[in-house]
Formats: C-alpha cells, structure tokens, sequence
C-alpha cells in the first residue's frame, strides 16, 4: 500500500520534473473547464467542481497507487450528485462523500482493491453508456438556451420539461453550442494532448463579451466566483442523517473505486507500469474526506485526464500534484476569467465528453458479445437511464455474478477493459 511517489521519487531528476510539469500544466487547462462544468450539470456550484480538482487532485497524486492517475470530478457522478443533491441537499451531499471516503478507506486498509474485479464488466459498459446518454439531454438545456427551464438528471423527467420549453430556444445559444461541439471533437481528433476545449470555450465566451450577445455566463448565473480555497468546516453530522445517506454513501464508494481501477488500468498499459490498488482506495479515500470539508464533490480518477497526463509526458505522480497546483493558482490569480465562461460552451463539453463516455465505436463489437452479456449490458443502461444508478448496478451485479456461476467462469485475476484513453 506504499504511494508511488515514494517510488518514483528515488531517481528523480530536474530533467523528469519538467516533463511531469508541463504534462501537469496541459492536464490542469483539460481540467478547468471540465470540472466546472461537470459540477454545474451536477447541481452544485461551479467552485464546487474547482475546489474537487485542487483537493483531490492533490492527494491523490500525493498518496495513490498509480504512477500518472490524475484524480477529480468525473462524469460518472453527474447522476448520482445531483440526485443527493435534489433529495438531500448539498451539505447531505457532503456528509455522504465524507462517509465514502471513510468507506474507501477501510477498503484499502482491508485489500479489498481485488474484489472490485467481481463487478462484470457488461455491467460497467452498460451504466457508463447509460449515464452518458443522461448526460447528454441533461445538457441540451444550456446548449438551446433554456435559461427557465430546470432539466433533472432524470431522463423520464428530462424529456418531457424540455419538449414543452422548445418554443423558447435561443438561436444565439444554440449557433455557440453547435460550433464549440464542432470545434472541441476537431481538436480532440487532430491533437489529443492540446487542451483544446478550454481553447475554444475560452474563443466563444471572449466572442459573446466582446459583441455583449444575450447568452448565459458563469456570472449571470451563478454570480461571482470566488478566489482561492475556502476554510474547511464540517458538514452537519447526526445518526438519522448518517442512516439516511448510508446507501448513497456506499454507492459513491463503489463508483470511486471502479472508475479509479478502471483508471489505473489503462493508464498501465499506457506506460507499462503495475498500479497497486489498496494504495489507490486509500488515496481515493482520503481525498473523499477531504474534499467535502472545502465543499467539494465526491472525486475518483479521470480516465481522459489521466490519458492527457501520460500523452503530453508525464510520468510520475509530481505531474498530477503541479496539476492541482496550476489550478489552485489559477483560482487566485485569474479566477475572475471564469466568470466570462459561456454556458452554451460548457454544455457542449460535456456533450463531447459524453459522446466519448459512450465509445460508440465499440457498438459493433458489443453486439458480438455473448447472449448473456449483451443482455446484462442492455438491461443495466436501461435501468440506469430508468430508475437509478443504485438499482441498475445492483441488479446488473447480481446477474452479473449469477451469469458467471451458470457458465462456471473462473473468476479473472485482472479485468481486462477496453482502452478507454480517449475519453
């Protein structure tokens, strides 16, 4: 359970330090926008989702088992933050983060890293595409220029309250969204390592200040962000409380440590390392105790982000800690640039980040899967997209294992997941 960085950090040299800082610093432009917008579309305020990547990724970086994983807010909690949210309130949103952490973190002490592995993985391709395509209609709101309309994370309800608001889409909105979805794909393509989403929604929000167009901001929305870190305190603690949030809780621990060995195994193969996984659930523990004292959101490692990281060279934790760095730096000394932030543009990110979340590119080669696991991955979107994530991993799990015990499958010693470095 020893942190790679103390590994790492034997044969360090200045020559290896500036390849790991200038990776941190492409990963840190990847990041910005993206954590404020993914907090945004998780119903928490936009400093919610910068505090998440400063925080956690810092200490995750600082603690964890893998030599390049860059930890934060990912997308895969956009559905299950915003339903706390909306049924708990933020500060209960907090408290169950903080118990996950707690969770992560006896998992860890446990070596419970290897029985993550018993999650099949038709279950995870299902609530990945599942969530993804929630994500997507979540953000059609600002992409349209919907400014009354509240969409819910819940597509049945989603569909329907944007139907009835379609008379009022604003075309200004919708020409910004169509051409940053254009412009960020573009540059993912030609130059996956460019942080070219921060590029061009930083081009459309300079364009809507300069010509004053009527299209929602950060600060229209939300008002003014502000600098820096604010100070830690505790979120309201009582046993009904705990009892309440116990199920979403375990549901943010479980989401931690899937996405963040799904993480770590790609990035293994990206740089042919070995990643240890106990030291992984305590990094991601710690960091979701953290995190909410500052008013962060749940954090887990980010598959895209770790992937920028490895291409633009970094090679040891010290580039996901410049990383959190930038950012922090960034809050404090530009923070008011945020401010200007089109929301149109950021809906288009995540739309982009969603369209990738879904590979469809593997559509023909999950159609070739056995029976079995095509159902159980067709079954888990459906329920992920129709009740809720809890539900459909736990049911997709069950039948999962069930499925397993039929065909007498010896269980892996390792997943083998599909490479998902292009998220």
């Amino acid at each position: 359970m020893k942190p790679k960085l103390l590994t790492t950090i034997r044969d360090y040299s200045w020559g290896i330090f500036f390849r790991d800082a200038l990776a941190g610093l492409t990963v840190a432009m990847v990041a910005l926008p993206l954590s404020i917008a993914i907090a945004i579309a998780s119903g928490a305020d936009p400093k919610a989702g910068l505090v998440t990547a400063i925080i956690a990724g810092f200490l995750i970086s600082l603690l964890g088992g893998s030599r390049v994983q860059i930890g934060g807010p990912t997308g895969a909690f956009i559905v299950v933050v915003y339903g706390i949210i909306d049924q708990h309130g933020f500060d209960g949103l907090l408290l169950a983060t903080l118990m996950a952490g707690v969770l992560l973190v006896v998992g860890g002490i446990l070596r419970a890293g290897r029985f993550i592995t018993l999650v099949p993985e038709p279950v995870i391709e299902g609530f990945t595409v599942g969530i993804a395509l929630i994500i997507a209609i979540s953000q059609l709101k600002d992409l349209l220029g919907l400014p009354a309309t509240k969409v819910s994370a819940d597509l049945v309800q989603a569909l329907p309250a944007l139907w009835a608001a379609r008379d009022a889409i604003d075309p200004i909105s919708l020409a910004v969204g169509l051409l940053s979805i254009g412009g960020i794909a573009l540059l993912r393509r030609i130059a996956p390592w460019f942080p070219g989403s921060l590029l061009v929604i930083a081009i459309a929000s300079a364009a809507i200040a300069l010509l004053a167009l009527p299209v929602d901001t950060i600060y229209s929305r939300f008002g003014s962000l502000p600098a820096g870190l604010p100070a830690p305190s505790l979120p309201h603690v009582s046993l009904l409380r705990i009892s309440a949030l116990l199920p979403s809780a375990f549901l943010i621990a479980f989401l931690a440590a899937v996405e963040s060995l799904l993480s770590a195994i790609v990035a293994d193969r990206m740089i042919g390392g070995r990643h240890r996984s106990n030291a992984e659930l305590l990094a991601q523990g710690a960091a979701n105790i953290a995190t909410p004292l500052f008013g962060g959101l749940p954090a887990t490692g980010a598959i895209a982000r770790t992937a920028t990281n490895v291409r633009a060279g970094g090679r040891t934790p010290m580039a996901g800690i410049v990383h959190a760095l930038v950012i922090l730096l960034i809050t404090l000394g530009a923070g008011s640039l945020t401010n200007y932030l089109a929301m149109p543009a950021l809906a288009a990110l995540l739309i982009v980040t969603a369209w990738a979340m879904s590979e469809p590119h593997r559509w023909r080669e999950r159609m070739r899967l056995k029976a079995g696991d095509r159902s159980l991955l067709f079954l888990t979107m459906a329920l992920t997209v129709a009740t809720d994530l809890t539900i459909a991993i736990a049911v997709g799990t069950v039948a999962g294992l069930a499925l397993r015990l039929i065909r007498k499958d010896v269980e892996p010693e390792e997943w083998t997941p599909s490479d998902r470095s292009q998220l």
